[in-house]
């Protein structure tokens, strides 16, 4: 089924035809997604890692890559400051996130630490590992991010709170500061707050940031466009917002790609009921005529298809969850995620599932503590239940069923629980027949 060996190195092959959201995969917490198409045809995905729930980021640093999107493969421990591959002489501190670009047959990773400083390493490989970290000398500040524009000029942004940009010198490593500019974006302006990434499309320059305009929280990626690379920006919109994928959600991170004709977000949500342990995530979008982009919606679908209800749907893949309801990992194996901390009135949602012609059954795969109620419910909570079971308690996984009101076609997921106080049961997985 779809709990995969730790030998993450290999394809991430589970349920390889869903091409499901998270990408990261299970047990292995990449955020701050920044994605790169290289000559082979391949996405590669940088990001910093989480390691445990109380702080965000670590020491080292993996990549992801796919051919198309639905199958993932885990290049490990491709950078770090610390440990095995250690290549921070200078420093042992958490890295936080990173860029790459590539320029005359080399790879230069960007990369940002703890301490406010900002480097670049350099490999032959798109998937690293990238070697020789040095520091870039005059800059301080996180989240750095390049550019290259169709003259071959390249650009180098960074910063939080106000975005900073400037030309980069032909070796790639060093900044040519009498270019340089401050306050390229503003929170107060365009509700910048940090994580940069910039892309052109039809001569149109996109800014694309981690946007702090809603619940006093950055869990948007926002965007902003100009006629330059540095600027002046007009304030764009939302391209995506997280918030609702974990109760205690609070950044986004991400970039803007074109992969074969169709354009991508790539994002983060959290995990854990924390602000960190985040998972990399991908949506289509699409840009309208005059070039603004409509805002999309968190799906467990990501890049593939809506979700094959006869074929076991990850607990973990829920896109949305009301109450103390989180995705954490197992304690008993630690490569597999579920739901856990459910509570009356919590709910969860999959956002899209596909019925095909008809089901009427349901099994879920459950661990309960104290027992209670699972409710099936339409494609919006308040248009009524199809289907429902009780759960007694159990010290182990089982597996439980019911028989529901046939369903057919596409439609979102939600799942609503109910018991006494207290945390009632936990997920693993879920299928129709």
């Amino acid at each position: 089924m779809k709990k995969c060996t730790a030998i993450f190195c290999a394809l991430w092959t589970c349920h390889v035809a869903l091409g499901q959201n998270p990408i990261s995969p299970p047990g292995v917490y990449i955020a701050d997604p920044t994605a790169r198409v290289n000559a082979d045809g391949k996405m590669y995905i940088y990001g910093s890692l989480d390691t445990v729930p109380g702080s965000y980021c670590s020491e080292r640093y993996h990549v992801l890559s796919s051919g198309d999107l639905l199958r993932w493969r885990l290049h490990p421990n491709t950078f770090a400051s610390k440990g095995e591959n250690d290549a921070v002489p200078y420093a042992d501190g958490m890295l936080y996130a990173p860029d790459m670009m590539q320029r005359n047959g080399a790879y230069y990773l960007y990369y940002c630490m703890s301490d406010g400083s900002e480097g670049v390493a350099v490999s032959k490989s798109p998937a690293g590992p990238f070697a020789d970290g040095k520091k870039m000398e005059g800059i301080r500040g996180i989240d750095p991010t390049v550019f290259t524009d169709d003259d071959g000029q390249a650009y180098y942004y960074w910063g939080q709170f106000a975005a900073k940009g400037a030309r980069l010198n032909p070796d790639m490593k060093t900044i040519d500061f009498a270019s340089a500019k401050d306050s390229l974006l503003t929170e107060k302006e365009h509700y910048f707050h940090e994580g940069g990434f910039m892309f052109k499309r039809a001569g149109v320059y996109y800014f694309v940031y981690a946007h702090i305009g809603r619940q006093d929280r950055a869990t948007c990626i926002g965007y902003a466009t100009s006629a330059s690379p540095m600027g002046p920006f007009k304030y764009g919109g939302v391209i995506v917002d997280n918030a609702g994928c974990d109760p205690e959600s609070w950044n986004n991170h991400g970039s803007v790609v074109e992969f074969k004709g169709q354009w991508y977000v790539l994002y983060h949500r959290s995990t854990h009921g924390s602000r960190a342990m985040r998972k990399a995530c991908i949506e289509p979008i699409t840009f309208l005529p005059d070039g603004s982009i409509p805002e999309t919606p968190m799906t467990s679908q990501g890049a593939g298809k809506p979700l094959d209800v006869r074929r076991q749907i990850d607990a973990a893949w829920a896109c949305l969850l009301w109450g103390n309801v989180r995705i954490v990992r197992d304690e008993k194996q630690p490569n597999n995620e579920i739901l856990s901390g459910i509570r009356r009135r919590d709910r969860a949602a999959w956002k899209y599932v596909d019925y095909g012609a008809g089901v009427q059954r349901f099994k879920v795969r459950v661990r309960s503590k104290a027992g209670g109620k699972i409710s099936l419910v339409g494609d919006k909570p308040w248009h009524g239940e199809f289907g429902s079971l009780t759960v007694p308690p159990y010290s182990d996984w089982t597996v439980r069923s019911c028989e529901v009101r046939p369903q057919t076609g596409v439609a979102t997921l939600w799942i609503e629980f109910d018991g006494a106080e207290g945390d009632l049961f936990e997920i693993d997985w879920l299928v129709f027949e």
